[in-house]
């Protein structure tokens, strides 16, 4: 097993390419499912040297398979959110404190101390079902924020509002995390202006509105809240780790957590910087699941690591991520 020590600490490129042949190895090793698909796709375990040389599972398959890396008790079983019938993605999570770890971590490396902010959460189809692994780590956030006003919020707009106003008003800063439907709904019924609030969105509009290009929303949250930026978090229930965009989508991640664009034509190749393509995720907290997952996410990269969300495949495009035969 390989101690959370060494993946919390890495600092450097090095570094995290080192551990994270480590945890393929330990995966391979004891991962039946992610087993089976390097074999199949006829990988060698022992001539894995680079990252890119590393088999990344299709995400389909946490709703089809268990995917864990050992045989411990489940703590915690994150599910997706769907429409009924939909078969939706299991997260077995067999150690929880690891996730708990992860985004702490990854939430202080962006923001500094949680005990700074007021964490406000407007996630409201969230919070109507089970098994939301947002819902978990936002409502440790709030506790660990320690002000009482930190808390949920469900369909109570006007009691939402005018805490808004009043913590902003008294310089509190504040962190407003919300479902992108809601946060829109939120401000067709008020016009803000705050100063000392960064808003949030998770993304999804659920089936509750049309879908909206990233500048189109972002311009409309802008103006509506009167913020210069808005801020967005990338997380998915798959991952124990987030990314995060301070403004302009631009994200960045926690440095035990990358990202490699795969070329849509053929799964086991890599696109240039600047280049839209498949988003492959290393996500190193996800060492007792897999953390080599390919989404279903379009994106680019950057040539200083961040990068950007672009929408999804349809499944019409899946050509090259069609490894599902398992």
């Amino acid at each position: 097993m390989i101690p959370t020590t060494d993946i919390f600490a890495i600092s450097s490129q090095k570094q995290f390419e080192k551990v994270a042949l480590k945890v393929f190895r330990f995966q391979y090793e004891n991962n039946k499912v992610y087993q089976e698909f390097c074999n199949f796709l006829k990988t060698d375990p022992h001539k894995v040297k680079s990252l890119s040389q590393i088999p990344f599972l299709p995400i389909q398959f946490f709703k089809s398979h268990q995917v864990v890396s050992n045989t411990d008790a489940i703590e915690e079983t994150f599910t997706s959110s769907g429409t009924t019938g939909m078969i939706t993605s299991k997260h077995l999570v067999t150690d929880a404190s690891i996730y708990e770890e992860s985004y702490r971590k990854g939430f202080s490396q962006f923001y500094g101390n949680i005990e700074d902010y007021v964490v406000l959460a407007l996630l409201p189809s969230y919070l109507e079902r089970e098994g939301s692994s947002l819902i978990y780590m936002v409502e440790d956030l709030i506790t660990l924020s320690n002000h009482l006003e930190s808390g949920f919020y469900l369909h109570n707009h006007d009691e939402l509002i005018a805490k808004l106003i009043a913590l902003d008003q008294a310089g509190q800063n504040v962190i407003l995390i919300g479902v992108t439907y809601a946060l829109l709904d939120l401000i067709e019924k008020h016009q803000f202006q705050l100063q000392n609030t960064i808003i949030m969105e998770t993304g999804g509009m659920k089936g509750k509105r049309k879908e909206m290009i990233r500048e189109e929303l972002h311009e409309q949250l802008c103006k509506g809240f009167g913020v210069s930026a808005i801020h967005s978090e990338y997380g998915m229930t798959e991952l124990l780790s987030q990314a995060y965009s301070l403004g302009n989508g631009l994200f960045e991640c926690p440095s035990w957590m990358q990202i490699l664009i795969r070329d849509t034509e053929d799964a086991l190749t890599y696109v240039v910087n600047g280049k839209t393509g498949g988003i492959n995720v290393i996500d190193l907290a996800n060492i007792n699941s897999c953390s080599f997952i390919a989404t279903q996410d379009l994106g680019k990269k950057d040539p200083n690591n961040s990068f950007e969300v672009l929408g999804r495949f349809d499944n019409s495009d899946i050509r090259g991520c069609n490894l599902m035969v398992l």
